[in-house]
C-alpha cells in the first residue's frame, strides 16, 4: 500500500506539468490569456503544496528531489506528447536515470511503500 507521503509527492510531480503547459497556453494565447494566468497560478501553487504535505511525513531533500524528478520525467512525457517535441534515446536513457534515482531515494529513506 502507498504511504499517504508518497502519494502527495505523486500527486504533485503530475501536477508539475499541468502548470507548464498553462503558462505555455498564456504565453501563446490570443484571446483569454488572463483565464491561462490564472490557472498558471493556481497549479503553481497545488503542486507544491502536494510536496509541503508530503513532507510532514517525509524527510524534506527526499520529498522534494522525488517532486522536481517527477514534474521534470513528466513535463517531458507531456512536451512529447502535447507539443511533438524531439524525444531519443538519450533522453529516454537520462529519464530512466532520473526515474531510478527517485525510486532509490524513496528506498533508501526507510519508508514503508
Amino acid at each position: 500500500m502507498i504511504s499517504a507521503s508518497l502519494l502527495w509527492v505523486i500527486v504533485g510531480g503530475i501536477l508539475e506539468p499541468v502548470w507548464v503547459v498553462m503558462m505555455k497556453k498564456y504565453d501563446t494565447a490570443e484571446n483569454y490569456r488572463w483565464i491561462w494566468l490564472a490557472l498558471t497560478a493556481l497549479f503553481m501553487y497545488l503542486s507544491p503544496m502536494c510536496v509541503g504535505m508530503a513532507m510532514k511525513e517525509m524527510d524534506l531533500g527526499i520529498a522534494y528531489s522525488m517532486w522536481t524528478g517527477m514534474g521534470a520525467v513528466f513535463t517531458m512525457i507531456v512536451g512529447y506528447l502535447l507539443y511533438h517535441e524531439k524525444v531519443d534515446r538519450l533522453k529516454v536513457g537520462l529519464v530512466f536515470l532520473i526515474l531510478v534515482g527517485v525510486v532509490g531515494l524513496h528506498l533508501s529513506s526507510g519508508a514503508a511503500a
